[in-house]
């Protein structure tokens, strides 16, 4: 095995990983309970032991042992949660901004499909399957990157109301799901950049032994 299939296999390999992590991202809270892009923990006497906020809805884990999730859909109120259990208020615009943003968390899903495609074409040795897998990671970087800026913008709102005027009782934390979606990230570039090198290195190589044997 040449050194240049050996990147873009070790390519391939990573857009599998970063598959996985997005499909994680993806099942977060309400599919997976304690499953979160940002969870707010409860101590004390409260009756709330956590919230947990994911891609498609929330949920609100009870120290009785029965959790009140949200549906699973595009788009929801990210801060009716917190404003249901506690005090603590929110400006229209800041509740309209986090509900807005969680529409753009469909993302994670559509990023983890064009991962995977880039992975399946990969698996081809053509120079248009890998080239047409370079593109199709490129397009999974980018849904990743705006995936993951609205994941920061969106919940930092919450997070940041919670650590600074929230109750002494309750701490918001970046949750396991942000930090795949971040590794995410940075694989599928690496991924990108790995599969279109070799792809091209692989095209002149080829067209090099073409001439060699032509003027021979």
């Amino acid at each position: 095995m040449g050194v240049g299939t050996f990147f873009h296999y070790f390519g391939t390999v990573l857009l599998l990983a970063a598959t996985a992590l997005l499909i994680v991202v993806s099942v977060t809270s309400p599919v997976v309970n304690n499953l979160s892009i940002l969870k707010i923990d409860f101590s004390g006497s409260s009756t709330v032991d956590r919230i947990t906020y994911g891609t498609f809805g929330y949920c609100i884990i009870n120290s009785n042992g029965k959790d009140d999730c949200t549906s699973a859909h595009v788009g929801y109120d990210a801060t009716g949660a917190i404003t249901r259990v506690t005090q603590l208020t929110f400006s229209n615009n800041d509740r309209d901004a986090a509900r807005v943003l969680t529409r753009v968390l469909i993302l994670h899903p559509i990023a983890a499909g064009l991962t995977f495609l880039a992975f399946l074409l990969c698996l081809g040795t053509s120079f248009l399957g890998s080239f047409v897998a370079s593109l199709f990671s490129a397009l999974a970087f980018i849904a990743t990157v705006i995936a993951m800026a609205c994941d920061f913008a969106g919940f930092e709102i919450i997070k940041h109301a919670v650590n600074t005027r929230g109750p002494n009782n309750i701490d918001a934390r970046w949750g396991p799901a942000v930090w795949c979606i971040l590794a995410a990230a940075a694989l599928t570039l690496v991924a990108t950049i790995l599969v279109f090198v070799t792809c091209c290195a692989g095209r002149v190589k080829k067209n090099r032994t073409r001439r060699g044997k032509t003027d021979y």
